[in-house]
């Protein structure tokens, strides 16, 4: 499924019809360049969870944790330089935990994800539109 965002609003609603549709378990791997607007879906699908709290992206922390309908782990790998370095972080807990994981840069670690993982790439189009790309998304059509 391909959606198309012509603003960061309109992403962050994407991403909240996206995150109104997850359950316990879900994991989603967020692809994409710089700028491409993973943090800005990660927003919407922090909304869609019902959490109230702003979203930031995790650059330096690595993990942030929000709380709603369902715990939200936000991951940013993009500093990790291996799969091994991601398991250090306890991170199994999470991807099979009670929760959604949401992981940004996760073409860095993709040997840790399960079957059932959400793939979401970002791509930006010349007119700065985004094209948002939904890969073994089983919740039926988003808009």
């Amino acid at each position: 499924m391909i959606l198309q965002s012509f603003s960061s609003e309109e992403t962050i609603r994407i991403g909240e019809k996206i995150g109104s549709h997850l359950q316990k378990g879900d994991i989603i791997a967020l692809q994409g360049f710089l700028a491409a607007g993973k943090t800005t879906i990660t927003k919407g699908i922090a909304l869609g969870l019902g959490i109230d709290e702003d979203v930031t992206s995790p650059t330096f922390t690595l993990i942030s944790e929000y709380y709603g309908r369902l715990p939200l782990y936000h991951f940013d790998v993009y500093r990790l330089d291996s799969v091994e370095d991601f398991l250090n972080l306890g991170s199994e807990e999470m991807l099979y935990g009670d929760g959604v994981c949401v992981i940004e840069w996760s073409e860095k670690i993709l040997d840790v994800f399960p079957e059932h993982t959400i793939y979401v790439r970002l791509e930006v189009n010349e007119d700065n539109s985004r094209s948002i790309h939904l890969e073994n998304w089983t919740y039926g059509e988003i808009l």
